[in-house]
């Protein structure tokens, strides 16, 4: 929370709508950016998210996070009130972003053909699981799942065991970048055209764009790219060693000239000089016998000692690092990857966020705000008074 300078998306303000993980990370990227982000959310509930994980006084410090710079207006979207005045607001937006299921801001009479006479310009984001088209449009599309649909969790894991996930919403957080991006080319086609334009993101699209060569392999090939632990299929040496100390590294020693002086660092030049293995098409058929190699010389010794060496010989290595260890890092530090934010009397860190702008750098201005926060200010910007807003408010519309 250093730098006050100007950034990249002042002047921009984005309408928040939905809950949970992908379309509120899109906005959070944008806010950090610089966006005014206004996140509407039910009186009296709010966006999930604020009571999940683990909380402090009754607020998740996810939220913290993942609501920063965000201003928070409560509106009840059942009552036709409450939808006229998002209607409004988003009369006055730039961008629009939603995660609702498919057809439900057209119910409500807010779909993008509404805006297009009043808000020509509107950037009209819509985030789901399967995409606003296709047969699947109307099924739930939680990230878990879509992860499966669009390949990321066949992959992942060990052969003859069940896929795994990481402990983490991968496909929700990568649909929020992809959300982001088509959110900046939006803005920058607008300008081209004069007017905005609707983005279908979906989760298991998302997912599927991190499948590199899985398809033209298949189709190419007939080859289907089948799960392989802790290595990666066709490419010899990567893998992940336990050494002596408990601890584990990874090694990524393809590349010939690497995997020679790999070879060599672990008292192994006959293997690094051996004709068969001077590509990585001879290494991958003799993958068990390097694996074996290098996992007994990681064995040997600790950690630390296995990754001076290899650092030494300029082989790719490192640990693995637990959120403690990342604290501790001075590569972590240097960056300045920690931003402490202040809840009351409390102080805690949240993420930086890349990537990094030298000239118009994000930063966070304050952490994620209670429920309602700026429910006043913002209707005041809308022109309605303040016994309109104590009218909206006994009746629970905010």
């Amino acid at each position: 929370m250093g730098n006050t300078g100007a950034r990249p998306l002042d002047g921009i303000t984005i309408v928040e709508v939905g809950q949970l993980i992908a379309g509120p990370f899109a906005a959070t990227i944008l806010g950090y950016f610089g966006a005014d982000v206004i996140k509407v959310e039910q009186p009296g509930r709010g966006d999930p998210i604020r009571g999940w994980r683990l909380l402090d006084r009754g607020t998740s410090y996810w939220w913290r996070s993942l609501g920063r710079n965000k201003r928070s207006l409560t509106l009840d979207l059942h009552e036709a009130e409450g939808r006229e005045l998002l209607r409004r607001l988003i009369d006055r937006a730039d961008v629009l972003v939603e995660n609702f299921r498919p057809g439900v801001m057209e119910e409500w009479g807010l779909g993008p053909s509404t805006f297009e006479k009043s808000n020509p310009g509107l950037v009209f984001a819509r985030i789901s699981g399967y995409g606003q088209t296709g047969p699947y449009r109307h099924r739930h599309g939680y990230a878990s799942v879509c992860e499966g649909i669009g390949g990321f969790r066949y992959v992942n894991g060990f052969p003859g065991q069940p896929p795994v996930r990481p402990n983490l919403s991968l496909g929700d957080t990568v649909t929020g970048l992809h959300a982001a991006l088509g959110i900046v080319m939006s803005l920058l086609a607008r300008n081209r055209l004069g007017r905005g334009q609707t983005i279908d993101v979906a989760i298991f699209e998302s997912v599927f764009n991190l499948m590199e060569s899985v398809v033209p392999e298949y189709s190419g090939a007939g080859e289907v790219r089948e799960p392989s632990g802790t290595t990666l299929t066709g490419v010899v040496p990567t893998n992940t060693y336990p050494c002596g100390d408990g601890k584990h590294v990874i090694i990524g020693g393809n590349g010939t000239s690497i995997y020679q002086r790999l070879m060599r660092a672990v008292g192994r030049p006959d293997l690094a000089e051996r004709p068969d293995l001077q590509t990585n098409e001879g290494r991958v058929a003799c993958e068990a016998e390097i694996d074996q190699v290098l996992a007994s010389w990681c064995a040997s010794q600790p950690s630390t000692d296995v990754l001076a060496v290899l650092e030494r010989e300029r082989v790719p290595s490192g640990p693995i690092f637990s959120v403690a260890d990342m604290f501790e890092d001075p590569q972590y530090q240097a960056r300045e990857l920690f931003e402490e934010v202040e809840v009351g009397e409390r102080r805690f860190a949240v993420p930086a966020m890349v990537p990094r702008l030298n000239e118009t750098p994000g930063r966070t201005t304050w952490p994620g705000p209670e429920l309602g926060e700026h429910t006043d200010q913002v209707l005041a910007e809308l022109g309605v008074d303040a016994d309109a807003r104590a009218d909206l408010r006994a009746r629970g519309i905010v």
